[in-house]
């Protein structure tokens, strides 16, 4: 054998004992992915899954043609054999990679929609403009999973895109739904978890009902799934539950914030006749009702009498409603918002007419007495503020807040041209 011969016989070993060793090394790693893959994916994982498996088995198939070389003679013919079965499986292998990628490369986008991560979703927005028509394997764009979730940020971007958004709204799933009917199903635990109780998740379920059928085309609002449901008849069949988890809670609330208030216009009633000091055995008049400080009692007194018997009416209103469907978005919450409101303030006139009664008795005398009970006297209103504020402070912005929540004025994914 010359030198030739024998120079392209040790580059021909050298190189198979390269590729064989890559190969195995490729086949182990793929094989402890599939493992993990098992183990640690969920459903989603399982494309990732799928992809492995292909490449494990196009190694497989590399290495075994690989093998076969070893029964040709001739060194060149077995070179050109060689690069001709590494240029096939390479390209094989991309086809592969091309296939998944297409079907699967915008996986994170949906993810992404999925979770509410906005700011990620414009960036990647910004760079690839073409990704906001992507759909997934349910024919649904990023939109349609940020309806489903619950993601207004992402939502509000169809304020953007003009007509194309009825483009969007006339997608349809595979069990025909299009975007009404994914907000007619109920949200997922975690996002109605944001809002402080059943009736207050009613009313953002009704609110976001309620927008996306304003912006869906007229045709589509009463367009049936294959299950025969339109999306307002599907919304009802959801959120029964939540309708009745609501009117409990509601009914809870109401019937122990009116103990209260009744329990404060009791009070405060009596205090109305029992007043500081008493009254003058000449003219029957109040001794003290020329001084500034008694008016402010007996003001104090009235307005915290009056405000506790609009809070007991506007709570009795609670516990004698009907609870319809549509009572939870506007009429149930400013209920509740007035009567935890008039409360609150006949809490506080309560507390000012306690304390004004002791400036009456000791004007004279030891003054640091009424000072020190009206410090005490905040007391009761600061756990007020403390406790159920917050429910007061939820059901405002539930309400009057929610007209916010929709049709942003800050433009996210393209900038207005300045005014000229």
């Amino acid at each position: 054998m010359d030198d030739t011969s024998l120079s392209k016989s040790n580059k021909y070993e050298s190189l198979s004992k390269l590729i064989k060793e890559h190969l195995w090394s490729i086949f182990d790693e793929t094989e402890k992915l599939i493992k993990e893959d098992y183990l640690t994916f969920s459903r989603k994982g399982g494309r990732t899954l799928e992809l492995q498996k292909l490449i494990s088995e196009h190694i497989v198939n590399i290495y075994d043609e690989f093998h076969n070389i070893d029964r040709h003679d001739m060194q060149d013919e077995r070179l050109r054999y060689l690069q001709k079965l590494i240029s096939k499986h390479v390209t094989e292998l991309h086809a592969l990679s091309g296939l998944n990628q297409d079907k699967y490369s915008s996986q994170i986008l949906f993810i992404a929609a999925e979770i509410g991560n906005t700011n990620f979703l414009v960036e990647l927005v910004h760079r690839y403009p073409d990704l906001m028509w992507k759909v997934n394997e349910d024919n649904q764009t990023i939109f349609h999973i940020a309806a489903k979730y619950r993601h207004e940020d992402i939502y509000n971007m169809l304020y953007e895109m003009g007509s194309m958004k009825d483009y969007v709204f006339r997608l349809e799933d595979a069990d025909d739904n299009n975007m009404l009917h994914l907000v007619g199903k109920r949200a997922t635990k975690e996002r109605l978890a944001n809002m402080s109780g059943p009736a207050l998740q009613m009313q953002r379920e009704l609110l976001w009902f309620k927008e996306v059928r304003n912006m869906m085309p007229p045709y589509y609002r009463e367009r049936r799934n294959k299950d025969g449901l339109t999306p307002r008849e599907l919304f009802t069949k959801e959120h029964k539950e939540l309708i009745k988890e609501g009117e409990k809670w509601l009914k809870g609330v109401a019937s122990q914030c009116m103990v209260v208030a009744a329990l404060i216009a009791t009070i405060v009633f009596g205090a109305a006749f029992t007043i500081p000091g008493g009254y003058s055995q000449t003219n029957g008049n109040p001794i003290f009702y020329q001084r500034p400080v008694f008016v402010i009692f007996v003001v104090a007194d009235a307005i915290s009498l009056f405000l506790s018997s609009a809070s007991i009416l506007t709570f009795l209103s609670i516990l004698t409603s009907r609870y319809a469907e549509r009572d939870f978005e506007g009429s149930l919450p400013k209920k509740l918002m007035l009567g935890i409101s008039t409360l609150f303030l006949s809490i506080t006139a309560m507390m000012i007419t306690f304390s004004v009664s002791f400036f009456i008795l000791y004007h004279k005398e030891m003054k640091w007495i009424p000072i020190f009970i009206s410090v005490f006297a905040i007391t009761p209103v600061l756990l007020y503020v403390v406790l159920q504020f917050h429910l007061l402070v939820d059901v405002i912005r539930s309400t009057y807040g929610s007209k916010y929540l929709f049709k942003p004025k800050k433009q996210v994914l393209y900038h207005a041209n300045p005014k000229v």
